[in-house]
């Protein structure tokens, strides 16, 4: 169902190489907003980390962000040494589409990882690509977001029931 993700984890850091390479994945499009920094911007170390560990595997990373804000995409990308698109207008093909062609990857070899449903998760799936949801890194989130949020942890629940 276009709904479902794939997989789901607590945050980025629990996607494993071994993941990766057992469902042929060798590109991830990450977004931003409370799935790589909170709502204060705040990158943790771990997660650079985690992000250089994939890549020195063999894994391309590129961010699609929803967001308008280039300064922040930039400097999260630049952080993580990675390319960057900013107004994705996710979950519309466009940006995916775009992210793709720059990847040279092949839908199905590239995994979509994010912390919304409605954004990420339907995007990435109406693109045939690998989509992995995970939890929002804090609470705080913009206002459009904090109304979407009761009908994704529904949706969440039902698939960890379907997991089971």
């Amino acid at each position: 169902m276009i709904l479902y993700p794939k997989k789901y984890y607590k945050n980025v850091r629990e996607i494993t190489l071994d993941l990766l390479k057992e469902n042929n994945i060798k590109a991830l499009i990450l977004d931003v907003d409370n799935t790589l920094i909170d709502y204060d911007k705040n990158l943790e170390n771990s997660t650079i980390e985690w992000a250089e560990n994939l890549k020195n595997n063999g894994i391309k990373l590129y961010i699609l962000s929803n967001s308008n804000k280039k300064k922040k995409v930039k400097e999260v990308a630049r952080k993580l040494k990675i390319g960057y698109a900013y107004f994705g207008m996710k979950p519309l093909k466009i940006g995916f589409k775009k992210v793709q062609k720059k990847l040279q990857e092949k839908p199905e070899n590239i995994g979509v990882v994010g912390d919304q449903i409605f954004t990420d998760v339907i995007g990435g799936n109406r693109c045939k690509m690998f989509t992995i949801l995970v939890e929002p890194i804090a609470e705080k989130d913009i206002w459009i977001t904090v109304l979407k949020r009761p009908i994704e942890n529904a949706i969440k629940r039902k698939f960890m029931k379907m997991q089971k």
